[in-house]
């Protein structure tokens, strides 16, 4: 009936499998969850102990090969035709997880984003800018409803029927970190899918400090740019509000002027991105600051 598709990369999902596969057991519908270990150096003992767990499959890669490289090889190797992906850093958050998703197993071609939760109790101000962009924007319908369907796609946590991802596979080809979503959720756009949200939530634990967040994100905006030069997704120019905003600047020929202000407020910047309070305009326009700095520098 269902495959759980979990790709791990150095995590401990011990407490993750074994939440999902009692309530899979509860659920009394043919099952499966399979675990792939991406090229990991740790937790790989605990992690092997899943395999002799019912209904369980734990793969383990030597080489990482990626994130959409690992969501295709997942794919490839589920028995059921509804497909349920979820990041290893995820938490269960309700007793009821699989039944929410499974009142969706009588639909042929579904597609279903369960959404991104945060620990409300946990308030450390390491983590204030990964938790203010998470509280406010991946954990907001209200923010989510106000962007269009398919730019806004979600890998965190959805609910897939396996014939979709046969045909519309994850872009292997791009390199670097983030954006892998929203190509998929393009492709999903272009060949007539949609798809819609509902309360099934899973708590996001792997939270980055705000160092390593502001080190992803530049790593972001750079993949996002390597993708928008080569010419082969120029949807991505409407798609994402981050190269609208650049265009209206290179048309203005405000480009260089942007860049050279971020890299002299960039101090600024991070001082308050790093703050207990960080402010998501300033942290937009940081993002589109950088942007500007990678093309002034192509």
């Amino acid at each position: 009936m269902y495959s759980v598709l979990i790709p791990t990369y150095n995590t401990d999902i011990r407490q993750l499998v074994g939440d999902l596969h009692r309530q899979a057991l509860e659920l009394m519908l043919d099952f499966e969850i399979i675990v792939l270990e991406d090229g990991s150096e740790k937790f790989l003992e605990e992690n092997t102990r899943i395999a002799g767990w019912y209904n369980c499959r734990y793969i383990r890669l030597e080489q990482n090969i990626g994130r959409s490289a690992a969501r295709n090889r997942l794919a490839d190797e589920a028995r059921y035709p509804y497909l349920i992906y979820m990041d290893c850093d995820a938490e269960v958050q309700h007793d009821d997880y699989l039944r929410r998703y499974a009142n969706f197993f009588r639909e042929t071609d579904v597609i279903v984003i369960g959404g991104t939760a945060y620990d409300e109790s946990f308030d450390d101000p390491r983590y204030s800018l990964r938790l203010t962009y998470g509280r406010k924007r991946e954990a907001n319908l209200l923010y989510h409803n106000r962007q269009t369907s398919f730019n806004n796609f979600a890998t965190f946590n959805f609910l897939i029927s396996k014939n979709i991802v046969s045909t519309i596979r994850f872009n292997e080809s791009i390199a670097g970190y983030g954006h892998e979503d929203t190509l998929f959720g393009h492709a999903l756009h272009e060949a007539g899918f949609s798809f819609f949200r509902i309360d099934n939530t899973l708590i996001h634990q792997g939270l980055d400090d705000n160092y390593t967040f502001l080190k992803k994100t530049e790593e972001s905006v750079a993949n996002l740019y390597k993708l928008y030069r080569t010419g082969h997704y120029p949807f991505l120019k409407n798609d994402s509000q981050l190269l609208k905003a650049f265009e209206s600047l290179k048309k203005r020929r405000l480009i260089t002027l942007v860049s050279l202000t971020g890299l002299v407020m960039r101090p600024f910047l991070r001082w308050q991105l790093s703050s207990a309070h960080p402010s998501l305009r300033l942290y937009d326009w940081y993002k589109l600051a950088h942007l500007c700095t990678v093309a002034r520098r192509d």
